[in-house]
């Protein structure tokens, strides 16, 4: 969770909002929020979902046994 709590810290900061009025605004405890930032191993899964959802992100599970699909190349190699 380090680096996501560190993603969701600076998405805070760029929004310009201090843990109080993040934790008030996307309806968790500002404790959450502190443990989240901090890199706990062990967070709610459903809490982080609703922060990643006022931010306007979400977590998307890919696996590392599948090719992942994109934009190709106009490149010959």
């Amino acid at each position: 969770m380090d680096t996501l709590g560190k993603q969701i810290k600076a998405l805070r900061k760029r929004s310009g909002l201090t843990q109080m009025e993040f934790s008030s605004r996307a309806g968790v405890g500002l404790r959450f929020i502190r443990d989240l930032e901090q890199g706990k191993p062990s967070v709610r899964l459903d809490k982080v979902n609703q922060v990643l959802k006022f931010l306007g992100h979400h977590l998307e599970i890919v696996s590392d046994h599948e090719p992942r699909t994109g934009p190709k190349s106009d490149r010959s190699v």
